[in-house]
């Protein structure tokens, strides 16, 4: 038997990834004195998304019937009442879920149906990868297309500029549920080694107890095992926090304004940590 791999983890503090930050410039500088062979980067894909422009505005978006159904009845009702309860979720998030935004939460949805579909948009949470939390006003991060070929690029940026050779991890704090070898992801497009069954993979995950990780999305120069990735995801998803809330309502009561009202300039004054620097011990 392999031994039990243990790990330590440190996040690394950054200012708020704006629209057109540079991260991989800051994200070379803050590990230059740091790394060391086989360590393994776990970067937030919504942080590569926000400084990179590929967020939408759902403020524009006018909801069809389908998402005015689905902000009214599907969250509120089947949501609320039948699968949160199904799938065990806290009693504070069931109240949200019945009290769920009609007019904002329609916008969303109707946004979520444009980008994912029908099927995603009937998850009650980072549907089709599309995220909302530690956003601004009516924002949402997309989920990345060319997540392998950022973190192919960040990592020859790594070993170019300080000789070192590592794994660069892009994730999501979307949950991937485990049984034994079998892994169930809800994300779209999922990496090879995840099964992709959308919201069946998280009621089945939720409601059966299955063992919950944060999800890879790209692991560039990984040669491990699925497990041993997930492990290493959540490790990084723990240690790296919530930024401004677990979700939008945490968020917007820890500034004291409404769900579309927060600010870059009130994101921009709390800590953040985008990238946590992983590495792997016996």
């Amino acid at each position: 038997m392999a031994p039990r791999r243990r790990y330590r983890a440190r996040r690394l503090r950054s200012p708020y990834w704006r629209p057109g930050f540079d991260y991989v410039g800051f994200i070379v500088s803050k590990v230059k004195k740091v790394v060391e062979n086989g360590d393994v980067l776990v970067i937030s894909e919504k942080a590569i998304s926000t400084a990179s422009g590929n967020i939408i505005d759902e403020s524009f978006f006018k909801p069809s019937l389908t998402a005015r159904f689905l902000a009214r009845f599907w969250m509120r009702v089947v949501w609320g009442y039948l699968l949160a309860p199904l799938c065990r979720l806290k009693p504070e998030t069931v109240a949200r879920l019945r009290d769920y935004p009609v007019e904002e939460g329609a916008r969303h949805k109707e946004a979520a149906l444009r980008v994912s579909g029908l099927l995603q948009a009937l998850r009650a949470f980072s549907e089709g990868g599309l995220d909302v939390v530690n956003l601004p006003y009516s924002y949402a991060a997309l989920p990345l297309r060319d997540a392998s070929k950022i973190a192919d690029h960040i990592r020859r940026r790594i070993l170019k500029e300080t000789g070192k050779s590592v794994v660069v991890v892009i994730s999501d704090s979307d949950k991937t549920f485990s049984i034994g070898p079998i892994h169930l992801c809800s994300r779209p497009n999922p990496m090879k080694g995840l099964v992709g069954l959308g919201l069946l993979a998280y009621i089945i995950g939720a409601s059966l107890r299955f063992k919950a990780r944060a999800t890879p999305v790209a692991a560039s120069g990984w040669t491990g095992s699925m497990d041993e990735l997930l492990d290493i995801c959540e490790v990084a998803d723990r240690v790296r926090g919530y930024g401004a809330g677990r979700n939008i309502w945490e968020a917007a009561r820890r500034f004291g304004v409404g769900l579309t009202s927060i600010s870059w300039e009130l994101l921009g004054r709390i800590p953040h940590y985008p990238v946590v620097l992983v590495r792997r011990t016996r």
